[in-house]
């Protein structure tokens, strides 16, 4: 086999696989609020998610041009870049996936990117008007005007329900949480499956097997993403849906529903103008904004904080794991190269899975009440001791 097929069949995969851990990992953007709420069961939250997600990725295709031909200068793109990027993607959605932060695979998969360009080629292999216009402003306006627009709404929510009994709204609002998580979960495809397709298409055209003038990915591209995204979706990623549904806020139907709309809304805007806007953060900051607009609800800051401090260091993380990568694939080259560091990117990933398996979190206890970090309270306590009386 010609070694650049043989590139290309390992980095489509490495993509696939990229896009598998962006549904996981973001599965709680469109369904922690729900689940928390108890609006849907968790397995129900996950299936229905999956489903929208898979529905959503053939809906736009602005954000994967962005990706493909907006960040870097794709006449300078290899094969072996685009493969270290996407373990620089991967590294860091996996590691952030195990401590419960919902950080952001939109910018771990840009990083992975941006890093592995500079350690090819330079900073001149970046286009870095296109970088700072569609993700890093982006990224730091969008969770404020989410945590504004959310807490807006759940004030408004409040205030128009007062006096009436709690047990006379909770039903609607449990209904509408189900069809503004729908809606998040429909927009969250049009924004993130279209990201691994962006970074498929640079391939392609690395390889020849696509021209830069082309406007759309094959259809196959968008098929495969969109299956990948859904499936990982469906399994759910546990530990963060926990962090964001019982982490931040103490979240009830009307908060929920309040937050939901605010994030779908923003993201299918940033669709439709192709910025690959972070759906984490956007959900994050409509869930802080529940917590603000609701009277006497208590918002836990200090996790807010630490979420904030690893979306700081997103980019330049994932970033020198994709210089490294790519340093290590193209240092030793060949098949060889290639071999090596996708067996590498298969053993970290097994022992961070590995790793999450000592404090397991599942549909049965992502609801435990939060004590304090994101695996205490789910054990099963162990029963008391007998005392001398009942022996």
């Amino acid at each position: 086999m010609d070694l650049q097929l043989f590139l290309l069949i390992i980095v489509v995969i490495t993509a696939l696989a990229f896009d598998f851990t962006n549904g996981f990992h973001d599965t709680g953007n469109a369904m922690a609020t729900s689940i928390a709420s108890g609006a849907l069961k968790p397995k129900v939250a996950v299936t229905l998610s999956a489903s929208l997600n898979l529905v959503g990725a053939f809906l736009s295709t602005a954000v994967a041009a962005t990706i493909a031909k907006g960040l870097v200068d794709s006449g300078l793109v290899t094969l072996e870049l685009v493969f270290a990027g996407l373990v620089g993607g991967i590294v860091w959605n996996l590691l952030t996936w195990l401590l419960g932060i919902p950080s952001s695979s939109s910018h771990a998969l840009i990083g992975g990117i941006v890093g592995a360009m500079i350690a090819a080629v330079g900073g001149h292999g970046v286009i870095w008007r296109g970088l700072v216009s569609t993700v890093i402003v982006p990224a730091m306006l969008a969770p404020i005007i989410a945590m504004l627009v959310a807490s807006v709404g759940t004030w408004l929510v409040y205030r128009t329900t007062r006096g009436v009994p709690e047990k006379r709204t909770d039903k609607g609002f449990r209904y509408g949480q189900i069809g503004s998580a729908s809606l998040v979960s429909l927009a969250h495809g049009t924004n993130d499956a279209q990201k691994t397709m962006g970074v498929i298409f640079l391939a392609l055209i690395s390889y020849g097997a696509a021209s830069k003038t082309d406007t759309l990915p094959p259809f196959w591209v968008i098929f495969s993403c969109a299956a990948a995204i859904a499936l990982g979706t469906y399994l759910g990623g546990w530990r963060v849906i926990r962090t964001l549904g019982k982490g931040l806020v103490e979240i009830k139907s009307p908060q929920g529903m309040a937050a939901e709309t605010s994030s779908a809304a923003i993201i299918l805007l940033s669709s439709h103008f192709g910025f690959s806007l972070s759906t984490t953060h956007v959900a994050t900051g409509s869930i802080l904004g529940s917590g603000v607009g609701k009277p006497g609800a208590q918002v836990r800051w200090g996790v807010a904080g630490r979420m904030a401090a690893a979306w700081l260091i997103t980019l330049p993380s994932a970033g020198i794991v994709g210089a490294l990568t790519y340093f290590l694939v193209h240092g030793i080259g060949g098949y060889a190269g290639t071999a090596i560091g996708f067996g590498l990117l298969v053993a970290v990933s097994a022992a961070i899975w590995l790793k999450s398996r000592q404090a397991p979190i599942d549909h049965n206890n992502v609801n435990a009440e939060w004590e304090g970090n994101l695996t205490a309270g789910t054990r099963e306590k162990a029963p008391a001791p007998k005392s001398a009386a009942t022996v």
